[in-house]
This record gives structure tokens, C-alpha cells and sequence, in this order.
């Protein structure tokens, strides 16, 4: 008997499932875990994507104090916050880390009003209003790497 074969596409690629009939193609499926297609795109692009070290070498340099902007290219306000939460872990700090960091890179700036206005265009929120923590959003990231960082790296489009 001829066995049966079943493409999936998934996010990173294909998923082949074989057997030798429909019934046992379901029953494989059927046993496939809830998350197993978000855990298996998250394993390959942590694969694939260049750890975020690597990806600003020459631009932030990581210190025990945390990221500090080390490019010599001019930066906005917005950019270099941007770039600081991009390197920080969980792309998230408060407005007195982010002060300390852009001080120790020796960029001067106000930073509660930038980030105040950096969350009206949607760039960063407060994950929980009752700290004063500020993180990325997804179109904050999607900012920094597809806009700030090919900036910095002269691959202006």
C-alpha cells in the first residue's frame, strides 16, 4: 500500500506528515501539541536571528551598568532611547535607567517628555501603569531594526 504524505506550511517552512492512510494522517495531527508550531518558529528565528550583541557591535557596547551608545553617527532623542531599550533585557527600563545610560553615552536629554511622547506615536508603553517601567512595542522594535539600525550601519534605503 502506498503511503500518504501531508504538507503543512508553517511560518519557518513546511511540516511533511506521512502514513498510510487519511485516519492515522489524523491521528498524528491530532497528537501534534497546542503550541507546537509557536514553539518551533521560536526555537528556529532565536536559530537564525544574529544574537542582539552581535547585531550592534559598533553601535552599543555592553557595559555592567547596562547598554551605552557608542556610535559616532548623530542620533535623534527618539533614536538613541529607541536603540537603549532595544538593547536592554526585555527591551524594558525605567525613565531614571534610561537617563543614566544616554548620560554615560553623553547624550543629553529630557527623557520623561521624549518617552511621554514616544508612547503617543506608539513606539513604547507601559507594560504596568503603577511602575515606571517603559518597554518597545512591536512597532518600536520593528522601528529600531528596520529604520535606526540600517541608519547607523550606512545602509540607508
Amino acid at each position: 500500500m502506498r503511503r500518504i504524505k501531508t504538507r503543512i506550511k508553517a511560518p519557518f517552512g513546511e511540516i511533511v506528515i506521512e502514513g498510510e492512510n487519511p485516519k492515522e494522517i489524523l491521528e498524528i495531527i491530532k497528537s501534534i501539541p497546542e503550541n507546537f508550531i509557536e514553539e518551533v518558529t521560536s526555537l528556529i528565528s532565536r536559530k537564525l536571528t544574529p544574537p542582539i550583541k552581535a547585531q550592534l557591535e559598533g553601535i552599543v557596547e555592553f557595559t555592567t551598568e547596562g547598554p551605552v551608545i557608542t556610535t559616532r553617527k548623530k542620533l535623534t532623542h527618539y533614536e538613541a532611547i529607541g536603540l537603549i531599550l532595544y538593547s536592554m533585557e526585555d527591551n524594558m527600563a525605567t525613565a531614571a535607567q534610561i537617563s543614566k545610560l544616554l548620560e554615560s553615552s553623553g547624550i543629553k536629554s529630557m527623557v520623561p517628555a521624549r518617552l511621554n511622547e514616544m508612547t503617543k506615536r506608539g513606539l513604547v508603553f507601559k507594560p504596568n501603569p503603577s511602575k515606571p517601567d517603559f518597554k518597545l512595542t512591536v512597532q518600536g522594535k520593528r522601528w529600531i531594526e528596520d529604520e535606526v539600525l540600517p541608519k547607523l550601519r550606512g545602509q540607508e534605503s
